[in-house]
């Protein structure tokens, strides 16, 4: 048990603070000897035991009537382990810059608020805490210390499974663990939401996996790095959240992973750089079954790495051309509407053609072939009215489809395709059936016929021969009643009666696979 006379001069001056929440600030107003970088040469004037501050804390001097006890501190070199683990806190505590020699413990506390701000520590472990309050690190600089023999990762901020009524701020904190979880915040309930913006880095891992972030998660001008080796920066698989913000110059150089993370309002990237893992191995964004509402991809540059986005679904997408990378994996995809930043994408509700293609070529990006993305597109295209946008990509599915296939089926494919579009372009039948009459009955018309039956029947007309070459079922009487001594017009009638069959065949099939889908 410390006493009052064991007390070096700043320690006995928080003492007496204490009781009435007063600050004490030991900083000396000059800005090269206040640098907190600097703090390891701060002397015992500036000096206060960790020991001192957790006697505080709990209840080693009660506070007066009257007046609400705080412990605040400024300017400080805090010598010693601040260990509060587990325990039971009154108190709100802030120390705003100041140096640690050794890193702050506060897992399994209750506790009431806690600040850290522009402090200098060699981490801090606050799994399980309850904080009725808001966890404050703002401006701090968080390094991971040595690995147990224990625990194999190294975190420089842990907040596993810990729960804070109020928001966590770690606004322009810089948090250091290269190459390990830089914050390990598991299972974090922050019912304020996190702030991790204004210049925030973080140097290794940051892991929100099945966080609860009513207040969302913000990280405008974040800086995420996994340096030297391929991993994620960001980890916020099965997390729950009203927001979560990676815009304006936020910039990831790892992968960001939402797995399965559902967000009930908006997921922005807008002005985000997404440079994927330093070894160019793994994806930029995995969001492999996430739910939004809205989801703003308007990236600054087009994303180094993979797009992952099978199953995901979405209310409302915006992008650019700017949004996608080389490969981008849409299977699964859901979408109920599309607003593109770009000049062409603002007309796609007028129909524009332009914008079809621009679509498809975002769908040719997968790898391989799948007929959901263009089974989406297209529905979107048929709920804005435009039926014919949607034929057009449903027409590009089956192009698409037709490169899988083996040869002989490509080849009935591409006859499909140029006669009558696979169904979605019947009219192609006409103008072949128009272009075929029309050579008929020129051919046809320049010279004369040899009859059958002299003397019987009706008399030769090209038009009329023609198309009973060309229409395979039933007759009109003149196919059977001449023939040609011409060996090319008897072999011209001989192909327009197999284009008749080709160009029959291919209908029957386009209206069966139209009908099919209707």
């Amino acid at each position: 048990m410390l006493s009052y006379d064991e007390l070096t001069s700043p320690e006995r001056e928080l003492w007496d603070a204490f009781p009435e929440g007063h600050r004490v600030d030991l900083r000396t107003g000059v800005l090269e000897a206040d640098r907190v970088a600097e703090g390891g040469q701060w002397g015992p004037g500036r000096t206060v035991r960790a020991a001192v501050i957790v006697a505080l804390l709990l209840g080693a001097n009660t506070g007066q009537p009257g007046a609400v006890a705080c412990l605040r501190l400024a300017g400080g070199r805090i010598s010693g382990h601040l260990n509060l683990a587990g325990a039971q806190i009154a108190h709100a505590l802030s120390l705003e810059d100041c140096w640690f020699e050794e890193g702050v413990d506060l897992s399994g506390a209750s506790t009431q608020s806690i600040a850290i701000v522009g402090s200098r520590v060699q981490g801090v472990e606050a799994g399980m805490i309850r904080i009725e309050g808001r966890l404050d690190l703002r401006r701090s600089r968080l390094e991971s210390g040595s690995a147990s023999p224990l625990h194999r990762r190294v975190t420089a901020l842990s907040l596993i499974n810990a729960q804070v009524s109020g928001a966590v701020n770690l606004n322009g904190a810089e948090i250091t663990a290269p190459g390990e979880w830089a914050v390990s915040a598991g299972g974090l309930v922050a019912e304020g939401g996190v702030y991790c913006g204004d210049g925030f880095v973080a140097h290794g891992e940051v892991r929100l996996m099945g966080a609860q972030l009513p207040g969302g998660l913000h990280m405008r001008r974040a800086l995420l790095e996994r340096p030297g080796q391929r991993g994620v920066a960001l980890a916020l698989d099965n997390a729950v959240a009203s927001t979560l913000d990676f815009s304006d110059g936020f910039i990831a150089n790892g992968t960001v992973r939402l797995r399965g993370a559902r967000i009930s309002d908006d997921l922005t990237f807008e002005g985000a750089v997404l440079n994927g893992p330093p070894d160019g191995h793994g994806p930029s964004l995995d969001a492999l079954r996430m739910q939004a509402v809205d989801f703003d991809f308007t990236l600054a540059r087009p994303p180094s790495g993979t797009v992952d986005l099978r199953g995901a679904q979405v209310s409302y997408l915006h992008d650019s051309e700017q949004s996608w990378s080389d490969v981008v994996e849409l299977d699964g995809f859901v979408y109920g509407a599309v607003k593109g930043d770009e000049p062409g994408e603002r007309r796609e509700a007028a129909g524009q053609p332009d914008s079809v293609a621009r679509r498809v070529a975002w769908i040719r990006r997968s790898p391989g072939y799948n007929p959901q993305p263009y089974e989406q597109l297209a529905s979107w295209y048929r709920k804005g009215g435009h039926d014919d946008d949607a034929r057009r990509v449903l027409l590009a599915k089956q192009r698409h489809r037709r490169q899988t296939l083996p040869p002989v089926t490509r080849v009935w494919g591409h006859l499909l395709d140029v006669t009558v579009g696979y169904g979605y372009r019947p009219w192609l039948a006409g103008v072949w059936l128009l272009a075929l009459t029309l050579l008929g009955t020129l051919s046809f018309g320049a010279h004369s016929p040899i009859p059958v039956k002299r003397g019987e029947g009706a008399p030769f007309q090209p038009l009329v021969y023609t198309l009973d070459l060309l229409i395979p079922i039933g007759g009109l009487g003149q196919r059977t009643a001449w023939y040609w001594s011409n060996d090319s017009l008897q072999w011209l009638a001989y192909m327009l009666i197999a284009f008749g069959w080709v160009l029959t065949t291919a209908v029957i099939a386009g209206v069966t696979r139209t009908l099919q889908r209707s």
